[in-house]
């Protein structure tokens, strides 16, 4: 509770809100995108680039395990432990680069590290809302989008610069240091912030359980046989014939599977509450539960299902839209030089804003902002058309003129700042929502079930933007965030 967190903490926010957020979107960078351009580097084929998708499936799935984060140890122990994991894992990389099966050996690395790494964010949001109390959340809040972004940018741009100009040993071992730098910063200097409950001791104690260890073990064979499933011949056979089923790949299948088993939670959600509630120590099913145990939980889902489902579509399509007006070259340097800094702004003015004027009051515009941007894409791309026309394909695209590159990078500026400005006010929407008990837990769900929306929006924008051009699926992605827009009016805003 706020009344019970160190004074220490107050005067420290500013340095352990930025590290423990550079700490958590870094491995994040490294992982998702640092990866793929070592693994193409390398020579690999584009569809086994392609599955490294797989490695976003943890934090899709991570709320499954967000209430064992919540109940066991601290915050701070699950923090450094994961850290100090995810160092050990990403150095280790480097040992393995200069062996002849080096890709497959780093894709099984990073996917067991992928799964630390979900686990890291869990903690590092669990102590953010432990540490601080509402207001100081929002007035926190610019710092750790600002911190996260810095931390992409540091693995997009400095590692992989380092990995394909020197050596990728180098890169990865610089990585794994940098991540036990902040490991052994946060032992030293990290303030405790809560009691223990429980000892991890505990954990391996229930885990050990038979009922336990049989429900993970039947998790596995399910995710293992949706697996085998989207891998064998006849599903390969039936991918040639339909370009839908060829979108459907097996984490976006993990994901909707996940979003329909939501949809009947949320149905029968009394019924499983008389079955779960039946042992007074099982916290697991108080953490789902005290979740979906709250006012207008049905609108609170769609909504957070559905806010960010245009915004994604955008953002799938936007660096193939540069690629097909010719400007592949441009695109760089206006995402880095132009988007983060405008991102970055958008995210601090945000957190003041809300922190001076309340949620209530900023939400529906800022969400605005962020959904506007879709429109202006739709007008810049109808205004492109003619290079669209005559750049796709091309191996020599014709200029487009500067005035046109800064229109360009003039929107990609207007978008980042109004993701800015949305990131913000969703992120302190799922704050709100978080129950004390279970912070940990509640955040890691929200925001799990955010990124669903994104599972649709990434199916569908490749065949709209086909059959209606980039313009027409920039404007239907505009269409798809105006349910939620409505939606808000009924949504509680604590």
């Amino acid at each position: 509770m706020a009344g019970d967190k160190p004074t220490s903490i107050a005067g420290k926010t500013h340095i352990w809100c930025f590290s423990t957020y550079f700490a958590e979107g870094f491995p994040f960078s490294v992982i998702r995108s640092v990866s793929a351009v070592f693994f193409r580097d390398r020579g690999v084929s584009l569809e086994a680039v392609g599955l490294t998708t797989f490695f976003g499936l943890p934090w899709i799935l991570k709320f499954f395990w967000g209430p064992l984060v919540d109940e066991f140890a601290t915050k701070k122990r699950w923090l450094l432990a994961m850290q100090a994991m995810l160092a050990v894992l990403i150095g280790a990389a480097a040992f393995l680069v200069p062996m002849p099966t080096a890709p497959r050996l780093v894709a099984v690395l990073f996917f067991i590290a992928a799964f630390v790494a979900a686990t890291h964010d869990i903690a590092i949001d669990g102590y953010y809302l432990a540490a601080l109390d509402k207001a100081q959340q929002t007035k926190f809040l610019g710092y750790r989008v600002m911190a996260y972004r810095v931390a992409m940018l540091t693995g997009t741009g400095v590692i992989v610069t380092i990995g394909t100009t020197v050596s990728w040993v180098l890169a990865f071992l610089l990585s794994g240091l940098l991540l036990g730098l902040l490991a052994a910063y946060h032992y030293f200097f990290l303030p405790e912030c809560e009691a223990q409950r429980r000892s991890f001791r505990a954990m391996l104690g229930l885990f050990a359980r038979a009922r336990v260890a049989r429900n993970v073990a039947l998790a596995i064979a399910l995710v293992a046989a949706v697996y085998w499933f989207f891998n064998s011949a006849p599903f390969v056979g039936w991918k040639t014939s339909s370009p839908l089923l060829a979108e459907l790949n097996f984490p976006r299948v993990i994901g909707l599977g996940l979003l329909l088993a939501l949809v009947l939670l949320a149905a029968f959600r009394r019924r499983l509450a008389a079955v779960l509630t039946r042992d007074p120590d099982s916290f697991y099913g108080r953490a789902f539960l005290t979740f979906m145990d709250q006012e207008k939980i049905g609108l609170v889902l769609a909504f957070i299902i559905l806010v960010r489902s245009g915004e994604f579509m955008v953002s799938s399509m936007v660096s193939a839209f540069a690629v097909d007006l010719g400007i592949k070259e441009h695109y760089g340097w206006i995402a880095g030089g132009i988007g983060l800094p405008c991102s970055i702004a958008g995210a601090l003015i945000g957190g003041w804003m809300i922190s001076r004027f309340g949620l209530k009051r900023v939400i529906w515009p800022f969400l605005l902002a962020q959904n506007l941007t879709n429109v202006v894409y739709m007008l810049l791309a109808g205004y492109f058309s003619h290079f669209l026309q005559v750049n796709t394909g091309a191996a020599v695209p014709v200029p487009v003129g500067v005035f046109n590159l800064a229109a360009f990078a003039g929107v990609t500026g207007f978008e980042q700042f109004a993701s800015g400005l949305g990131t913000a006010v969703l992120t302190t929407f799922l704050m709100r929502i978080c129950k004390m008990e279970f912070k940990a837990a509640h955040f890691a769900i929200g925001s799990g079930l955010m990124s669903l929306g994104g599972i649709v929006a990434g199916v569908s924008s490749g065949f709209i933007a086909s059959w209606l051009g980039y313009s027409g699926m920039f404007g239907v992605s505009f269409l798809i965030s105006i349910p939620a827009m409505i939606l808000l009016i009924w949504v509680p805003k604590k």
